[in-house]
C-alpha cells in the first residue's frame, strides 16, 4: 500500500484509515520528535461542487479545536494546504473508536460506562465554556485510548460563538444521535450535545439505539416518541438511571440538564445507585441455610396485616403493636373525622409515599397519617423512584425543591410508571415554571403549601387515597379515536387569532366553536358536546375563573386549557386545586404545544367516556370566593345539558 513519504515537514509512516474525502496517516514530526496523526482531503478526488464546502468545514475544524486545550479533546497542532492536499495535523491516539468497540460487540460494565460518559461530558463541558458546540457527538467521533481514556474528535460541523458556517434552518449531523432541534433546523446550543451523550449512554447500557429505522423514521421517533426506559433492556440499571438518561434526551431543551456538569453529576449518582441495587439484589438471592425455629405470633400477625389477611386473633390484646415512629408533631386532635373510604374493597389500606429531603417534614407527615394509611417515606427522588417501581404506591406526595431530582421531574416519572396514581406537590414557595410544569407534565391532583393546615391536609389525603384505590381497581384500556370526532373544542376568547389557529389544526378532526364571553360559552355548551375548552382567562376576569371552578365540579369530564400572559403563581395554584385545569399555555402561544395539549385533551375525554370512573381523578377542592356570584353561576351551569351522562 503506497503513501507519500512526506506531507509538509512531516514524515509519513503508514495509513491509519481511509474515508470518503481522504486518508488519515500516521506520521512523525522531526522538529520536536513527536508522533502525530495527519487527516487529509485529496482535492482531485472530490466533486468540484462539493470541494469548497468540504474545505471550509475542514478549516473550520482546525479553527474550532485550535482554540481548545483539554485532555479529553484530541489536540490539533497544525493546518496546511497545497494544490492537491489539505491536511490537519493532530494528536495521535493509540486506540480505536467507541463505534469500533460497539461494532465488535464489546460489553462495558456500569463503572466503565460511567467513566466513558464522565470523560465525554468533561471534555464537552470545557468546549461549551469556550463557546464551541460539537453538534456531531457519536461513537465514531470518540476515540478510546489503550489505557481507557477517551478523546473527542471531528469538530468539523461544530458551531463556534463567532461562526457563520451554518445558519438556523440548516440541518447537519448523524440522524441516530441528533437532537430534535437539529432535525427541525432551529438554533443549537450545548443542550444538543447533552442530548447526543444521552443517546450514547442509552446505547452503551442497553446495547441498542433508542430510535431505529431509516432517517425519516428516526426523525419521526426523535420528534414524537419517548424511548423505552433503559431498564427494560438492562434490568441491572436503576430507576434513577432511567430518569437521568431520559432527562438528557428530553424533547424540549429546557427539560434536559442545562449543563454537561449537571448531567455528569446525575449520571454518576445514577450508576452508583444501579450498582447498589444490583449488589442488594444479588445478596437477597444468595443461598443461606436457615435453621428451623419458632416464629413469634406477633410477627405472623403483622405479616397477615401487611398481606391484608385477618390476624389469628382479632382482639386488640394479641394484635401487633403499632410501630412507634420517630418524634414528630402530633396529629391535630380537633380535626373533624374523615369519612372518605381509604381502604380497598379487600380491606387493604392505601399506600402513600411522602418524599422530602427534610426529616422533620417526613416525621410530621408520618405521625399524622400512619394510623390511617400504609405510610412510606423517601428523602430524595431516586430513592422514591426505586420504591415506586417495586411497590406501586397509590398516592405520591413530593416536595419540589430537592437536590438530586426536583419534585416536578419525580411526579412526571411517577405518572409514567403508575398512570392511575394520584400525585400531589408539596411546596413552601411559588415558582411559576415548576407549578406549570407539574400540571402539564406531572398532572398533579393538588398543591399543598407549607406550613399546612392539619385538617385540610387530612381531607385532601383522604380524597386522594379514595380516588387512587378506586382507580387501582379500574381496568381501563386506551381509547381508539375515530378519524372524525363528534365532540368538539370550544375557544373562549374575544380575539380571532387563537380560534383561527385551532380551526386550522383541528377543523378536519372535530367541531371547533368560539365564544367571546361566558354567556356565549354556556350557549355553545348547551348546543354542542364539548370535550376541551381553550380559555383566555384574561378575557373573562374573575367571573370566568369562578365559572371554570364550578364547571369542573359539575362537569368533570370537560378538560380546560388555560391561556394566559399572567405570572401569578397563586392564581395558577388556585386554578389547579379548585378547577383541575388540564394544561396551562403561556402567551404568546406556542402552536406546537397548543396542538399537543388539545390532542391530549380530546384523547382523555374519550377515555373518560369509555371509563367514567377516571373522572374522579379530577375531583376539585371546594371553591372559595364571592358566594353571590358563585350561586348565580352554579344555577346557570347546573341547567346546562349534560352530554356526558350520569356516569360522570
Amino acid at each position: 500500500m503506497t503513501f507519500p513519504a512526506k506531507i509538509g515537514k512531516y514524515e509519513v509512516q503508514g495509513i491509519l484509515g481511509r474515508g470518503g474525502m481522504g486518508t488519515v496517516y500516521r506520521a512523525f514530526d522531526p522538529a520536536i520528535h513527536r508522533l502525530v496523526a495527519i487527516k487529509t482531503i485529496i482535492k482531485s478526488a472530490m466533486d468540484p461542487a462539493e470541494l469548497e464546502y468540504a474545505l471550509t468545514r475542514f478549516r473550520h475544524e482546525a479553527q474550532a479545536v485550535g482554540r481548545l486545550t483539554h485532555s479529553r479533546i484530541a489536540a490539533i497542532f497544525d493546518y496546511g494546504e497545497d494544490d492537491d492536499l489539505s491536511y490537519i495535523v493532530m494528536e495521535l491516539v493509540n486506540g480505536q473508536s467507541l463505534f469500533h468497540h460497539l461494532q465488535n460487540k464489546a460489553i462495558f460494565e456500569l463503572k466503565e460506562i460511567a467513566e466513558i460518559v464522565r470523560q465525554l461530558l468533561d471534555g464537552l463541558g470545557y468546549a461549551h465554556s469556550q463557546g464551541v458546540i460539537h453538534r456531531d457527538v457519536k461513537p465514531s467521533n470518540i476515540l478510546v485510548n489503550d489505557d481507557g481514556r477517551i478523546k473527542i474528535t471531528d469538530f468539523g460541523i461544530a458551531r463556534l460563538d463567532t461562526s457563520t458556517l451554518t445558519q438556523v434552518g440548516e440541518i447537519m449531523g448523524s440522524p441516530g444521535y441528533m437532537s430534535p432541534e437539529q432535525f427541525v433546523g432551529t438554533e443549537i446550543d450545548e443542550r444538543s450535545d447533552i442530548y447526543s451523550v444521552g443517546v450514547i449512554a442509552y446505547e452503551l447500557v442497553t446495547r441498542r439505539k433508542p430510535f431505529t429505522g431509516g432517517n425519516v423514521e428516526i426523525m419521526r421517533q426523535v420528534l414524537n416518541e419517548r424511548p423505552d426506559s433503559p431498564s427494560r433492556y438492562n434490568p441491572k440499571v436503576s430507576a434513577q438511571f432511567d430518569w437521568a438518561v431520559l432527562k438528557a434526551m428530553a424533547k424540549k431543551r429546557e427539560d434536559r440538564f442545562q449543563s454537561a456538569s449537571d448531567f455528569s453529576d446525575a449520571f454518576t449518582k445514577a450508576v452508583d445507585a444501579s450498582i447498589r441495587v444490583a449488589a442488594r439484589d444479588a445478596a437477597s438471592t444468595a443461598l443461606d441455610d436457615a435453621p428451623t425455629q419458632p416464629i413469634d405470633r406477633n410477627l405472623l400477625d403483622a405479616a397477615r396485616v401487611l398481606a391484608g389477611a385477618p390476624t389469628a386473633k382479632t382482639s386488640t390484646a394479641n394484635a401487633p403493636p403499632t410501630p412507634a415512629g420517630p418524634p414528630a408533631a402530633a396529629p391535630d386532635e380537633a380535626a373533624a373525622p374523615i369519612t372518605t373510604t381509604t381502604t380497598s374493597g379487600g380491606g387493604h389500606k392505601a399506600r402513600i409515599l411522602f418524599v422530602d429531603d427534610e426529616e422533620r417534614i417526613l416525621n410530621a407527615l408520618r405521625s399524622l397519617f400512619r394510623h390511617d394509611y400504609r405510610v412510606f417515606t423517601a428523602t430524595n427522588g431516586p430513592e422514591a423512584l426505586e420504591f415506586v417501581q417495586k411497590f406501586k404506591p397509590h398516592v405520591v406526595v413530593s416536595d419540589q425543591r430537592m437536590p438530586d431530582m426536583p419534585g416536578v421531574d419525580l411526579l412526571r416519572e411517577v405518572r409514567r410508571i403508575i398512570p392511575h396514581s394520584v400525585r400531589i406537590l408539596l411546596t413552601g414557595y411559588s415558582d411559576l415554571a415548576s407549578i406549570v410544569g407539574s400540571i402539564n407534565e406531572g398532572e398533579v391532583f393538588r398543591f399543598i403549601s407549607k406550613p399546612w393546615d392539619n385538617q385540610e391536609i387530612r381531607k385532601t389525603m383522604a380524597e386522594a387515597a379514595a380516588i387512587a384505590l378506586e382507580l387501582a381497581e379500574t381496568a381501563a384500556s386506551p381509547p381508539i379515536l375515530p378519524e372524525r370526532l363528534s365532540t368538539g373544542i370550544l375557544v373562549v376568547s374575544r380575539g380571532q387569532e387563537i380560534f383561527r389557529a385551532v380551526k386550522e389544526l383541528f377543523g378536519n378532526t372535530c367541531p371547533v366553536r368560539q365564544a367571546a364571553d361566558l354567556e356565549q360559552a354556556f350557549d355553545v355548551l348547551n348546543r354542542q358536546e364539548i370535550a376541551v375548552i381553550l380559555a383566555d382567562i384574561e378575557s373573562g376576569g374573575d367571573e370566568a375563573i369562578t365559572a371554570f371552578k364550578l364547571l369542573k365540579e359539575q362537569r368533570p369530564a370537560i378538560l380546560t386549557i388555560v391561556l394566559t400572559a399572567a405570572s401569578d403563581s397563586e392564581l395558577v395554584i388556585e386554578l389547579i386545586n379548585q378547577a383541575q385545569i388540564f394544561r396551562f399555555l403561556n402567551k404568546p402561544v406556542n402552536l406546537k404545544l397548543l396542538k399537543q395539549h388539545a390532542q391530549a385533551g380530546l384523547t382523555r375525554y374519550q377515555a373518560f367516556k369509555k371509563t367514567p370512573q377516571l373522572t374522579h381523578q379530577h375531583k376539585v377542592a371546594g371553591s372559595r370566593g364571592d358566594e353571590k356570584r358563585a350561586g348565580s353561576l352554579r344555577t346557570r351551569i347546573t341547567a346546562l345539558r349534560n352530554w356526558f351522562g350520569a356516569g360522570s
